[in-house]
């Protein structure tokens, strides 16, 4: 389980990355962060893409249903803007923001906030996700986490996508998507010969 690091009094910001599949327990752990973050009398502010209205227009909720206030944002500059002098910010979903993401969340490190970031790494082709791999290049603290595969009970690290839509963002929970190992993704995979998946 992740413990915050001393930083010896000193204003010293950071950014932690939070990784997975779906089903992985990603925002789970996000809450908990700042939640902690919360009881220690710190400032908090968490934000999500606008696009993510699945279960609520501004709350975060994790499958399991626990569930913190945010700000819907369109663009990872209106971070910049919202989340100056914060001491700790969230952002949720971060696979759907923009390339702009890792630079603005380098600047609010640079200011000394602390910031947390939970994402899917991969999309449902298993290819890299949006601004994820070069956050998981620049964050100082790393968290991958797996679900368990539905077809064989091993770890799962992929997304598998139950629908024929193609779209690379396409919004889901359970009806949609189902945490899949490597193994069992790729042969569920080969049933879909016009989709291009990445190397193994």
């Amino acid at each position: 389980m992740f413990t915050e690091p001393s930083t010896s009094g000193k204003k010293r910001g950071w950014i932690e990355v939070i990784c997975g599949s779906m089903f992985s327990g990603k925002t789970e752990e996000l809450i908990r962060r700042l939640r902690r973050a919360e009881y220690a009398r710190l400032s908090v502010e968490i934000f999500k893409p606008e696009i993510d209205k699945r279960y609520d227009d501004t709350l975060v909720v994790s499958h399991n249903e626990t569930s913190i206030r945010s700000t819907p944002i369109s663009h990872s500059s209106n971070l910049l803007l919202l989340g100056s002098g914060i001491e700790v910010i969230g952002v949720d979903e971060a696979q759907f923001f923009d390339e702009g993401l890792p630079a603005v969340c380098t600047a609010l490190a640079l200011q000394g906030s602390r910031i947390i970031v939970a994402g899917l790494d991969k999309d449902y082709l298993g290819a890299p996700f949006g601004p994820i791999p070069q956050l998981l290049t620049i964050g100082d603290y790393i968290t991958k986490l797996q679900a368990i595969c539905v077809f064989c009970g091993e770890l799962a690290t992929y997304s598998y996508r139950k629908t024929a839509n193609e779209s690379r963002v396409l919004l889901g929970e359970k009806d949609t998507y189902d945490p899949v190992c490597r193994n069992c993704f790729y042969d569920k995979m080969q049933d879909r010969p016009r989709l291009h998946l990445s190397s193994k």
